[in-house]
């Protein structure tokens, strides 16, 4: 079952609710505004962020295998 099955679930339900007892227009809105909310909680980042972050955690991890390879290379001669 995926993580987003609850969320799923609970949309299901209200617009079931929804269309059994509202008009179509406010049928409409309740659904956007329920998906709004929905989405919002799932804390969605922008592709841009995410390639821009994701570069940047590359770097480090560069940085990190340089200074691994360097106190290998330190430790190595001191044997």
């Amino acid at each position: 079952m995926s993580s987003f099955q609850p969320f799923i679930d609970q949309v299901s339900s209200r617009i079931s609710a929804l269309a059994s007892s509202q008009p179509g227009q406010d049928l409409e809105r309740n659904v956007r505004a329920l998906l709004d909310a929905g989405l919002q909680r799932l804390e969605l980042v922008p592709r841009e962020e995410f390639d821009t972050q994701r570069r940047l955690l590359d770097r480090a991890l560069e940085q990190v295998r340089a200074l691994e390879a360097r106190i290998a290379a330190l430790e190595a001669g001191k044997r």
